[in-house]
């Protein structure tokens, strides 16, 4: 018999795959921190005698090179990828042995890259599962405007060719195993489920009962913003990423941590939003180690600016170190454990800023109406609707945008709290008098508070 295990990347929004037999498994889509993948080989008492790419990966580190290295394991990438090593080129067709009566078939799925490749896992002749990586997703497709502007619309139409492709080759038993849909940015809208099969795709995947023109159009007006962090990660994988360095960063003291913020360093409090508020380190900003860190921190940050790590404890810091490393930012200049007294130096005090609900919000409106409201919601998550008179300034953007923020007490929100907080440490950090809205969107409405839909913007 075999198995399929599934190791979760939930911070990005993605899945990597251990499947095999009772001796040797393949690794289908590994992340960068491949002790992982090791560790759960182990568990099951195989050898890892394969690696198998998707394709060249525009949302994380791969740790494919590296695993396939340590493990001896052939490295197999589409052959259409241009890479800077040793590889094992597949092909449409190519079938590479994992077990005793186990395949993989490598299925040519160009749509989310140029080369983009599915496998077909095959027990004793039979399709029992296909890893379709950025291709057939759970309930949509991947996104296909990563790779150039230009064949954005070329990569669409592929994308529902490719589709189709993987449902007339494979029976409705067979499961659909994607690399990215469960909160990925890589995802051309939000995915359908956790579980899914051919037939079930086939039912209600658009990429599968539309027709392409409307595919195509839908698709492409639903598309999302693009994390900046992106640009960088597929010339990291094309070129060979570097073996994964996890060890402590170095330990800083206030003064030290006064004098990288004084460099223009990026200062990175992981602590709760509701300890943050209470008091941080002036021109700090708050990125909380159970939020989507890596995202938000990598689609922020200035490319190769240093970061040092502040944290309630040492456990923090690597938890945040391996999210980081996941996409890039591989070692923290510096970092400090404990708690603003540790921090502030001498003399100075901590900095602080009120939370506050869209109760909260109504109310200080009702008694001054030129409160200032910014939505650092997405485009997209806006287009259903915001509060009348809200400033939008998506949460990846506030920090290159702090002069389109009127002046006055700002009064930041997003969906839930986590963004708002971000935001608001960065209007913080900025000198500005700031409350940060930590209460869900569907409260504005239930708080009073006058909102505004397309249809009414429209008519206006």
């Amino acid at each position: 018999m075999f198995f399929v295990d599934v190791l979760e990347t939930e911070g990005l929004g993605n899945r990597s795959y251990l499947a095999g037999g009772p001796g040797s498994a393949v690794v289908v889509d590994p992340p960068r921190d491949i002790d992982r993948v090791v560790a759960a080989a182990a568990r099951r008492g195989v050898r890892i005698t394969a690696v198998a790419e998707t394709h060249v990966h525009n949302d994380y580190v791969t740790g494919g090179l590296e695993l396939a290295r340590l493990t001896g394991a052939r490295y197999l990438v589409p052959a259409g990828a241009e890479v800077a090593y040793a590889r094992v080129a597949v092909a449409d067709g190519d079938v590479k042995p994992v077990d005793a009566g186990l395949e993989l078939r490598a299925v040519a799925t160009p749509g989310h890259t140029p080369h983009h490749t599915s496998y077909v896992l095959r027990e004793a002749g039979h399709d029992v599962a296909a890893f379709t990586g950025g291709s057939l997703l759970i309930g949509t497709v991947g996104r296909p405007d990563l790779v150039e502007p230009r064949l954005t619309e070329e990569l669409a139409r592929a994308q529902h060719a490719s589709a189709h492709r993987l449902a007339d080759q494979l029976g409705d038993a067979v499961s659909v195993l994607p690399t990215h849909g469960f909160g990925s940015f890589c995802s051309s809208s939000a995915s359908g489920g956790e579980h899914s099969t051919v037939g079930a795709e086939r039912a209600a995947n658009p990429a599968l009962v539309q027709d392409v023109e409307t595919f195509v159009r839908e698709l492409l007006a639903g598309l999302d913003d693009v994390p900046a962090y992106y640009a960088h990660m597929a010339p990291v994988n094309a070129g060979g990423p570097a073996p994964l360095d996890l060890t402590e960063p170095r330990r800083a003291d206030a003064d030290e941590v006064a004098r990288r913020l004084a460099a223009g360093e990026w200062i990175v409090d992981l602590r709760s939003r509701v300890a943050f508020a209470a008091g941080h380190v002036a021109g700090s900003l708050n990125f909380e180690v159970d939020g989507r860190l890596a995202t938000y921190l990598a689609w922020m940050v200035p490319w190769g600016r240093p970061v040092t790590l502040l944290a309630h404890s040492a456990d923090d810091v690597a938890r945040a170190q391996r999210e980081l490393a996941r996409v890039g930012i591989d070692r923290p200049a510096a970092a400090a454990v404990g708690s603003p007294a540790d921090w502030v130096r001498e003399g100075d005090r901590p900095a602080s800023f009120r939370r506050a609900t869209f109760a909260e919000l109504a109310a200080a409106r009702r008694q001054d109406g030129d409160v200032v409201v910014v939505d650092v919601r997405r485009a997209a998550e806006r287009a259903h609707g915001w509060v009348r008179g809200s400033v939008h300034l998506p949460v990846h953007e506030i920090h290159r945008r702090l002069d389109e923020v009127p002046p006055g007490t700002v009064w930041v929100h997003c969906a839930g709290g986590m963004r708002a907080a971000v935001a608001a440490s960065v209007l913080d950090a900025a000198g500005r008098e700031v409350v940060a809205v930590d209460d869900g969107f569907a409260a504005a409405a239930e708080a009073g508070l006058p909102l505004v839909t397309p249809s009414d913007d429209a008519a206006a």
